[in-house]
């Protein structure tokens, strides 16, 4: 089903599954600015938005719910090499 703008209706997992990829983002983001120097946060986000984009039509949600479980882990492992770092 598709609203008259043309954007198709979310089954409620679909919804919350989104909710799930935008939060996990913005963590990703929150935790990049925490990275020491300019140059390697750029690269980190720029990383992080060319992995969002390539998985951006994506629409199984066994394989979105493999990425965003991937995608915390990797930021865990971000979060702790900066906890350790100071």
């Amino acid at each position: 089903m598709v609203f008259q703008t043309g954007k198709p209706i979310l089954s409620l997992q679909q919804f919350i599954l989104r909710q799930e990829v935008k939060k996990l983002y913005r963590e990703i983001f929150r935790t990049i600015r925490r990275v020491p120097g300019e140059s390697h946060q750029n690269e980190l986000k720029e990383w992080a938005r060319r992995d969002f984009r390539s998985n951006l039509n994506v629409t199984d949600d066994i394989t979105i719910r493999m990425h965003i479980n991937y995608g915390k882990r990797c930021l865990k492992e971000l979060q702790n090499s900066l906890d350790l770092s100071g």
